[in-house]
């Protein structure tokens, strides 16, 4: 737990340094580009300042959020506090989308209302320094935050970048102007404001994927998988549900097939050493570790299995059977299938009962419908 805890506060120190600098450095570019943009009565490069400025308040946003989401687990909430983080990257997407829609406000009314602006070439230097200064900002924050997993680094990151090709539009404009003394200002302003909106609904879109509770990774779950069926005795490891607590905060369950004639003892040891390999090599926490035993030594079972299996998976929407186990005795047969999205369960189970059982009359079925909730 020592190695958690010293993670965290890393992660949470390397967030607070790279969003302070982001905030430092949009500041200062917000009023830089204001004086220029009321000086020279440039509607584009106001708007740009205030940008600039949200982008600020959205680090300022997201280094609040960081420290409430690396704040202890408690009796509350003994998962502790990393959704948090989620829930400022929506604050920030708010905050873009609002400033998104402010500006293209203000640039339909200059279209309605038209001003010239007037434009010095040292404002016209101060905006190339100011967009060099964005594609470093950008891609330095976008490089921590991927380097510490955060979203909001990550996404703040990409809209500096973003907001440098915003910048250079203006400037184009600019130079455009002092040319041809043609103004595409309001224009250029509504191109802005409209990229930046979209911007926002994205930054929304994705973070509120987070909150629902997004698919799990393919190369984490296949790691995971990997790990599991490295040991001798399973055969096969399936349903792995992995639960998002923030950032790196990830718990999980998993089920594993066995040989029907271990002992408890012996898949207790071997559930414990899965658990810790999981853990080491991939961060992932295993919570549970259920098990399906399948028939050894029984060939009439072997061959039934196969049977149902080509049965099962003649479907496109029956993904996977698992968790075999026939009881020749009690004459029942128990298998989960794994169920893709475009069928309902219902309909699937009674499909797959009046196919299987007319061809083992005899026997009982439990069939188990399980959700295509990861790739294993």
């Amino acid at each position: 737990m020592e190695d958690i805890s010293l993670g965290a506060a890393e992660r949470e120190k390397a967030i607070v340094k790279t969003s302070a600098i982001g905030i430092i450095t949009n500041v200062l570019l917000s009023v830089f580009k204001a004086i220029i943009g009321i000086m020279s009565n440039s509607i584009a490069v106001t708007l740009d300042a205030v940008n600039n400025l949200s982008d600020a308040l959205s680090s300022v946003i997201t280094v609040i959020g960081a420290k409430l989401a690396g704040r202890a687990p408690d009796k509350k909430h003994p998962l502790g506090h990393g959704r948090i983080e989620y829930l400022s990257s929506m604050i920030v997407a708010a905050l873009v989308l609002y400033a998104g829609i402010t500006s293209l406000t203000e640039s339909i009314k200059k279209i309605i209302e038209p001003e010239t602006p007037d434009y010095s070439i040292i404002s016209l230097i101060i905006i190339a320094v100011a967009i060099a200064a964005k594609l470093i900002l950008g891609a330095f924050v976008k490089k921590q935050g991927q380097k510490v997993s955060s979203g909001a680094l990550v996404a703040s990151g990409s809209d500096a970048l973003f907001d440098a090709i915003l910048s250079s539009s203006v400037l184009a404009c600019a130079i455009i102007f002092k040319i041809f003394n043609i103004s595409l200002e309001p224009y250029i302003g509504i191109v802005i404001s409209i990229m930046i909106i979209k911007s926002g609904l994205e930054m929304m879109g994705d973070t509120l994927t987070d909150i629902l509770g997004r698919r799990a990774d393919a190369d984490l779950t296949k790691e995971i998988k990997k790990i599991i069926t490295s040991e001798p005795q399973v055969r096969g490891a399936y349903d792995l549900l992995i639960n998002n607590y923030g950032p790196d905060k990830n718990y999980a369950s998993v089920h594993i097939e066995l040989p029907d004639v271990m002992t408890v003892e012996e898949v207790d040891k071997l559930t414990r050493k899965i658990e810790s390999n999981v853990y080491k090599e991939t961060g992932v926490i295993l919570t549970g570790v259920g098990v399906y035993s399948f028939n050894t030594g029984n060939s009439e079972i072997a061959n039934m299995r196969n049977n149902i299996q080509k049965i099962v998976l003649s479907h496109d929407w029956a993904l996977q059977l698992h968790g075999f186990h026939a009881d020749p005795e009690e004459k029942a047969v128990r298998f989960d299938v794994v169920i893709s999205f475009d069928i309902s369960r219902n309909e699937a189970v009674e499909t797959l009962m009046k196919e299987i059982q007319p061809e083992y009359p005899e026997y009982k079925f439990f069939i188990l419908p399980d959700s295509d909730i990861s790739d294993i």
